[in-house]
Parts: structure tokens; sequence; C-alpha cells
């Protein structure tokens, strides 16, 4: 035990063969289904634990049928949990948003700046819209990103989160906006892919167009003398 304890752990060896690369996507599909948990390293130790006595057929230290339905009301406790720390995170990251030049928080919670006037139409709740956007978590991490893929996306702006819904009627085509939205505005305590439960989002908003049955087809500048970003926000667009 000494002697095992003094060795030093050997890094990680390189995926050499399409069979462990699989394998190796099968326990990042394992991990992605345990975020509810928050596991410690302690914790996925012992969950470790667990897949190797199912693998290697050794006898289980828990009867399953006791404790396999403890799963998911731990799952839900903790997730819970994640989601009144990100939200605390949160406030605090809206309300230094709030205090930057030009910015303005409305009613919602929802905290808009505007990053470049447009000179076109704004849109109403039942407008279709076209939109470049990036969205990141508190943290600056990217979550999703029109940009990214190259092209603007269109969505009804009434089946979006309500974050947008509020937000993108208050961008002018041509113009560019900052949108903060605290969760209850955006994913709630649900979460979404790539979003924790309880996450305050940042997008930037630019309207290219607003898109009608009678100038659909016609090209965006017809409506967009300029022009020119969950879960729009996550694909597919935020509210989907």
């Amino acid at each position: 035990m000494l002697a095992l304890g003094a060795c030093k752990p050997k890094a990680p060896t390189a995926l050499a063969t399409d069979d462990e690369r699989t394998l190796y996507a099968l326990g990042l599909v394992m991990g992605q289904r345990m975020d509810d948990f928050s596991l410690s390293p302690a914790e996925l130790a012992v969950v470790q634990r667990g897949i190797a006595d199912k693998v290697t057929g050794a006898r289980p230290q828990v009867e399953l049928n006791q404790w396999g339905p403890r799963i998911n009301t731990m799952a839900q406790a903790r997730q819970g949990r994640r989601s009144e720390q990100e939200k605390v995170r949160g406030r605090a990251f809206a309300d230094i948003a709030a205090h930057e030049t030009g910015a303005q928080r409305l009613p919602s919670g929802l905290v808009i700046r505007t990053l470049r006037e447009g000179n076109g139409a704004m849109p109403t709740a039942a407008s279709t819209v076209r939109v470049h956007y990036r969205g990141t978590l508190i943290d600056g991490t990217e979550f999703d990103s029109s940009y990214t893929r190259g092209e603007p996306v269109e969505f009804p702006l009434g089946n979006v989160v309500p974050c947008w819904t509020e937000g993108v009627q208050r961008i002018r085509v041509g113009g560019k906006a900052r949108l903060v939205c605290p969760s209850d505005i955006a994913y709630g305590d649900r979460g979404q892919r790539g979003i924790p439960p309880g996450a305050t989002l940042n997008f930037e908003v630019e309207l290219i167009s607003i898109v009608t049955p009678a100038n659909e087809g016609a090209g965006d500048a017809a409506v967009a003398p300029t022009a020119a970003a969950p879960t729009a926000a996550p694909t597919p667009p935020p509210g989907h």
C-alpha cells in the first residue's frame, strides 16, 4: 500500500484506435447525463466503483431495487441547489451590467444596452425576425452563435424565451444590442443544452431584418438598409 501511494499517477495515454475513441465518447455521454449531480472527485470515484462492479460482474454493495429509485430524488435536489447558486451569481452579473453606460434594466429583470443604433423599423411580438447572435454564460463560455455557424437565423419572435421576445422588440433593423437575461425570463430551473439550471445568459443580438409575408423572398434590402446575435439562443432558437 505504501509503495502504491508513492507512485505518481500516469499521464493519460492518447486514444489510439477508433474503438478507444468510441468508448471514450461513451464515457462523455455518461458524464453528461450526470451533470445534474455536480459530483465531487470523491463521489465520482464511488460512481466509478459501481460501474466497475457491474461491468466485471462483482457482487453489488447495495440493492439496486432499494437504492435505484433514489437517484432521481438526488438529481432533483442537487439540480435545485445548483440552480440557486447560479441565480445568485447571475444577479451579481446583471447588477454590474445594469450600471454600464447606456444600459437599462426593465421591470422583467432584462438588462439591455444598445451597441449600435439601427435605422429601420422595430419588430413586434408577432414579427418573424432575422438575426445574428452570440450567446455566452456569465463566465464568458459561448454556448451558441449564429456567427460561428456562418449564417443568421429566422424565427417568430413570439415563440422564443421571454427575454428575447421583449428585448428584440427594442432593437431597430440594422441595430445591435446586448441582452442580459435572468433565468426567470430565459430557461429557468430546467436549463438547456450547454446551459446550467438557473443560469443568467448574456447575448449580443444583431437585427438584420423583419421578415413578413409581404416581403418574404424579396430580400433583406427591402427592410434592412444596413444589414449588418436558452433554447436566437441555443440552436434551435430560445424557447424551442
